[in-house]
């Protein structure tokens, strides 16, 4: 079983689809049930054992350093990109000297999800295997998820490998915004600004790239419509 004490939480992307509450607060403070995006994420990360989250600034960025200040667990360390915005990708690189050298959580700072029975985090965790995969990925049914609407990411056989959506195709499971990856998958990645997902086709190909169906509900919260969604399900959720 693989127990994962760090991770890296993506917050420095510029939160263009929830403006206007963006014009002057970085996406993963908007408040979701009376608590700020990104104080969901960590209070998961706590619950799953995490101690050191590294967290990347960028947008809004003496807002973000300012509340997490605040935070005692877990640790935080911060990533600055105030200079250059890097992506996901890039922004992950950038801070692996701050991640260590096993198995670290990546999680995207304004994903949700009402747990199920299990905890998805530990679960997500449990399964990764350096020796059959360069990364496991959450993955949430594109039917039943909240506020989504898009045509999904990925397939996925019984032994957990994805394959990328084909073209214009629909795909029954999307990206949940949390995964669990090693170092070794950034060798031979570019300097400067890229893409995660460039990362996610190159292990598809080599059949490389494992996902777990989350239990629970994921909700995308991208605009500030989305918002009363999610709170709609998570009250329903507590009846």
């Amino acid at each position: 079983m693989t127990t994962i004490r760090t991770a890296m939480v993506l917050a420095a992307g510029l939160g263009q689809r929830m403006r206007p509450l963006t014009d002057h607060m970085p996406k993963p403070m908007v408040e979701v049930a009376g608590r700020p995006l990104i104080d969901h994420v960590l209070d998961r990360l706590e619950a799953a054992g995490v101690e050191t989250a590294v967290v990347n600034l960028h947008w809004q960025a003496e807002v973000l350093e300012r509340h997490l200040a605040g935070r005692a667990r877990p640790r935080i360390v911060l990533s600055d990109e105030r200079d250059q915005l890097l992506e996901t990708g890039g922004g992950i690189r950038k801070a692996l000297p701050l991640l260590g050298p096993g198995p670290f959580f990546t999680i995207n700072a304004d994903t949700l999800w009402i747990e199920g029975i299990r905890p998805n985090l530990a679960a997500l965790a449990a399964g990764f295997d350096p020796a059959r995969m360069d990364l496991r990925l959450l993955l949430a049914p594109t039917a039943g998820s909240v506020g989504y609407e898009g045509r999904g990411d990925f397939l996925m056989d019984g032994d957990g490998r994805l394959e990328a959506r084909p073209g214009a195709q629909v795909a029954p499971f999307v990206f949940a915004g949390a995964a669990v990856m090693t170092a070794e998958v950034f060798r031979d990645t570019p300097d400067g600004a890229f893409s995660l997902n460039r990362l996610f086709f190159r292990a598809a190909e080599a059949g490389r790239l494992n996902g777990m169906r989350m239990e629970g509900v994921w909700m995308h919260v991208g605009t500030p419509e989305a918002i009363g969604e999610a709170e709609d399900a998570i009250r329903r959720s507590k009846d």
